[in-house]
């Protein structure tokens, strides 16, 4: 009695975890973004790898070995990061929200500096990080039970757990090498709108376009730096309208320019400033310039820094104009602060901090405005710097601001006794709510990566479109294309950077142990129950015999 109840048992168990077992050939194809990786001289970034055959686990496990690291947005730290290339993970794979504004501050706060430490060095586990969907938070949740029973539970039910939950395996099977690409083009637009006289000093505005991220194809880059191009592209159109009268023209030459490769030691205004002042015949950089205003993330904070190589000297262009800013803010907008940052240029350092830096170095005058106080904020560089990161009343205001003291400055309003308070920009010269909102969204549409943008067909319109801006509001504009040195290039990039990824469901290994095991046990009793049916036989009608008396 007692074998037959054990022979059912068995037959029953088999059944079970038979018919709950899912399919072995269920997958999902999803497409996942690469990790940066690039060479800026002679530092490497990034990660080397692609290629990735494991099964997924989630952070929470003590052993990441051989694994797919899985985690969302608010598990990905530096420390689970470090943790990962420690134990040798064979992949990380980071679920992006569809809805950034909805996570909060905090957590973006933590992904953005943890994003910044991952990217400061070289690693060789392949990164991805795709948008979430139903089938990728299924699979999270399902690797997150997992570590939890087998971290929080008693032997039993880990082994319960290893027998019985579902793997997911991962598979990157594109076996093509990564290759370096050196041909890529750096795109900088410039124009201007003359002023009034002869040999009139010029005024420069500047901004980089290109974003940055842990992804390239996930890189939008609202704050930084799409917030400055919409207020240059605002200022632009604003101030056409007063030199497009004579009455009204200042005496100040007003350049504009939007430059590529900013993230990348602002390699496009390096290009631009080399061309106007070693090669051009005749340029305005050549002039009298009085400064250039270089512009970096400004779409959100009551917080405003002028950045400067040193300290401007009494009289100078650059401290009447630092002037006037603060009696602007002070008159209009007191609650916002300014600051002013000096930092010296480190000639031993590879890389440099701000845009003005570069105009510094070739003794051209200049500072960078931006809500950023240090130049290494995790900010300027992040997949989730996306709109939901911009304010748009603090991006106007702050627009309005640079308008109403580039207005004081030329027209000297100060010095003419007109009051502090005085509002140039109002009415038909005010800064257009839609119009803002309509550039924010149109510099959001695509990814704005450095190394897309001379690649992609919709990064190319974009950068046209740009071209478009600066021809209806300026004159004299020009497109400047610089393109690498391939056997030198300043920066290097790489290919494979979109990757289609298989996920599989499967059945642990264990499983399949645990399946043959109990197999083999029922063979084993059969066959067993077959060598000795007639002593069984003789049991059992002895014990039948036995329950009738």
């Amino acid at each position: 009695m007692l074998l037959r109840s054990v022979v059912v048992l068995l037959v029953l168990s088999v059944q079970h975890l038979h018919g709950s077992a899912l399919p072995a050939v269920s997958s999902y194809e999803f497409t996942a973004f690469r990790m940066q990786q690039y060479n800026l001289g002679q530092q490497k970034h990034g990660c080397r790898g692609a290629i990735v055959v494991a099964e997924a686990r989630s952070a929470d496990e003590p052993s990441l070995t051989r694994r797919c690291i899985i985690m969302k947005v608010e598990d990905f730290s530096a420390e689970k990061y470090l943790e990962a290339q420690g134990q040798n993970a064979a992949a990380v794979l980071i679920l992006l929200p569809k809805n950034i504004s909805s996570v909060p501050h905090s957590t973006v706060q933590t992904f953005m500096m943890s994003e910044s430490v991952a990217l400061q060095k070289e690693t060789l586990i392949p990164v991805y990080v795709a948008p979430e969907d139903e089938q990728l938070l299924y699979m999270y949740e399902e690797v997150k039970q997992a570590a939890a029973a087998r971290t929080s539970s008693i032997f039993v039910r880990v082994l319960r757990s290893i027998v019985t939950a579902t793997a997911f395996q991962i598979l990157v099977s594109n076996n093509a090498p990564i290759k370096a690409i050196t041909d890529n083009a750096i795109v900088t637009l410039e124009g201007v709108l003359p002023g009034a006289g002869e040999d009139a000093p010029t005024i420069v505005i500047t901004a980089y376009y290109d974003s940055y991220g842990l992804a390239p194809w996930l890189s939008f880059g609202a704050d930084s730096n799409g917030s400055s191009v919409t207020i240059l592209l605002e200022l632009a159109r604003l101030f056409q309208k007063l030199y497009s009268s004579s009455s009204t023209r200042p005496q100040y030459n007003l350049m504009f320019s939007l430059t590529g490769g900013g993230k990348y030691n602002f390699l496009g205004t390096k290009r631009w400033i080399e061309e106007n002042l070693d090669h051009a015949e005749s340029s305005l950089l050549h002039d009298n310039v009085a400064f250039v205003v270089c512009l970096d993330t400004l779409g959100k904070s009551d917080e405003l820094f002028v950045h400067v190589s040193r300290p401007p000297k009494p009289d100078t262009p650059v401290h009447s104009f630092i002037q006037q800013l603060e009696e602007v803010v002070s008159s209009r907008f007191s609650w916002v602060k300014v600051g002013l940052v000096h930092k010296k240029i480190n000639l031993v350092e590879s890389t440099i901090a701000w845009e003005h830096e570069r105009y510094s170095l070739r003794r051209i005058p200049g500072f960078t405005l931006s809500h950023l106080e240090d130049p290494k904020s995790a900010l300027r560089g992040s997949i989730l710097d996306t709109m939901s990161q911009v304010d748009f009343r603090k991006l106007k205001r702050n627009g309005l601001i640079i308008a109403e003291t580039l207005a004081r400055f030329m027209y000297n309003l100060t010095d003419k006794g007109s009051p502090k308070d005085v509002q140039v920009f109002k009415g038909q010269l005010d800064f257009q709510d839609s119009r803002l909102s309509s550039l924010m969204s149109f510099l959001t549409s695509v990814p704005r990566a450095t190394q897309l943008l001379d690649k992609e067909q919709s990064q190319i319109l974009m950068v046209n479109s740009l071209e478009h801006e600066f021809k209806r509001y300026l004159q004299q504009v020009h497109r400047h294309t610089f393109r690498q040195d391939r056997r030198d290039p300043d920066v290097s990039f790489f290919d494979q950077m979109n990757q289609p990824i298989v996920m599989y469901r499967v059945k642990p290994a264990a499983f399949d142990l645990f399946l043959g095991g109990c197999i083999t046990a029922y063979l084993g009793i059969v066959y067993y129950s077959i060598q000795n049916f007639g002593y069984l036989y003789i049991k059992l009608k002895a014990s039948v015999k036995s329950k009738h008396q």
